[in-house]
Formats: structure tokens, C-alpha cells, sequence
């Protein structure tokens, strides 16, 4: 199995007790969806990952999981992979794939950089990395996913030409974001104007935290790879 990272990027495993049906879900349907990253230096098989699909796209931190099913029902023909290690938010995701009946999203429950560990390079067509979490004291920076070496793993596993789209609410977060995301000399930011990242993309949906505002007002970046 692929080593695990040193420093641990999210919080809590579990919340709330779930109830019977989310349990159900748990022990039915994800283990039908589930990618298995296998041991090093082998790394995922992409065809049979992408099972016909034209794309594989990459979700880090899909929280309910609506964006993430929405993309899948809007583009049928590609791979969704959606990563998320809060149990909770998971049995959610797996609520809306069932009610909704996609068939092209598989998830991955731990560590989002074991999965990019075990992708092969220039696999991933598009990244969402949405509303991370923002770690806003000082001491607990170095655990923002947006850093030098995700964004170098990235750029590894993007195709050239593939989109990677970030946002979050946290002011703290912005001038991070763009310190280091936007100044990646593998990216190219794709706004011309401030109203390019103020505004929400039509292909963008909004989720339940976004609606809740929890720390101020959205920012949608969108980058290219070079």
C-alpha cells in the first residue's frame, strides 16, 4: 500500500451517528465504488479505471458530494473520482448517486494524496479542489492542501490543457491560493479580470455549505496546465 503522508490534511473521521439507511450505504454501495491503490511502484490501471469513459476527473474533498454528482450527471462520458475521508459526508454522496442514478463516479476514502500517489501521469482531465479546509492558524498552515508539493503532484498528473478549479471563503486562504496555485509556473490562471473570480462559472453549482456562509463570501479560481 502506498506510504501514508506525514502530516494529516483533514479533521474529524466521523460525526454525528449515522443512521440505519447511511450505515446501509456504507456497507452496500461503496464498497462497489471504492478505488483500490495498489502497492508500490505499481500504480492504478487508468483504462480499466476509466472504463470507456473519454476522461478521468479528480474531486479532493467532495464534503455532501453534490458538486461532485452533479459534474457526473452533466458529463455522462467522463470518470468522476471523488475523494473524502469524513465518513458522514460520504454516506451523503452515496444518498445522491443512488437517488440519481450515475453510474460514473467511484470515491476514495482516505488521504487524497494516496490516491495521487497511484495515478499514473497526465491521467487527470480536470481537479476540483473546493472550499479545503482552511487551517487558519498560523502553526496549522503547512496542513492547507494547496501547497508546493501537491501542486508539483498535480502538475504531474494533469494533462496538458486540463483545468484545475479552486475556491474557498476563507479570506485567509485567497492571497494563499493565488501565492501559490496561481503563481505555479506549471499553471496558468485563466481570470483577466477580478470579476472572473468573483463570479460563479455556469458549469459550477453551488452546495449546502456554500449557502450557509460560513466565513464570507466565495471565490471561484479556475487554472490551466501549461
Amino acid at each position: 500500500m502506498t506510504a501514508r503522508p506525514e502530516r494529516t490534511l483533514y479533521g474529524r473521521r466521523r460525526g454525528k451517528k449515522l443512521r440505519t439507511g447511511q450505515e446501509a450505504l456504507l456497507e452496500g454501495l461503496l464498497p462497489q465504488l471504492l478505488v483500490t491503490v495498489p502497492s508500490p511502484p505499481q500504480k492504478i490501471d487508468l483504462q480499466a479505471l476509466l472504463g470507456g469513459a473519454r476522461e478521468l476527473w479528480l474531486e479532493v474533498g467532495f464534503g455532501a458530494g453534490e458538486h461532485l454528482v452533479w459534474q457526473a450527471e452533466q458529463h455522462r462520458d467522463v470518470r468522476l473520482i471523488g475523494c473524502e475521508p469524513y465518513l458522514n459526508g460520504v454516506a451523503k454522496c452515496l444518498r445522491h448517486i443512488e437517488r440519481n442514478g450515475v453510474v460514473n463516479v467511484r470515491l476514495f476514502t482516505d488521504d487524497a494524496r494516496l490516491l495521487m500517489a497511484g495515478l499514473p501521469d497526465r491521467s487527470l482531465g480536470r481537479v476540483f479542489v473546493l472550499f479545503p479546509d482552511p487551517w487558519p492558524k498560523t502553526r496549522h498552515h503547512k496542513r492547507r492542501f494547496v501547497q508546493r508539493d501537491t501542486l508539483d503532484q498535480l502538475a504531474r498528473l494533469m494533462k496538458p490543457g486540463a483545468e484545475l478549479r479552486l475556491a474557498t471563503d476563507d479570506p485567509s486562504y485567497l492571497p494563499w491560493m493565488v501565492e501559490h496555485a496561481c503563481r505555479h509556473p506549471s499553471f496558468e490562471w485563466l481570470a483577466g479580470r477580478p470579476a472572473d473570480w468573483r463570479t460563479r462559472p455556469a458549469d459550477w453549482p453551488a452546495t449546502r455549505y456554500e449557502h450557509k456562509k460560513i466565513a464570507g463570501r466565495p471565490t471561484f479560481l479556475r487554472l490551466r496546465r501549461l
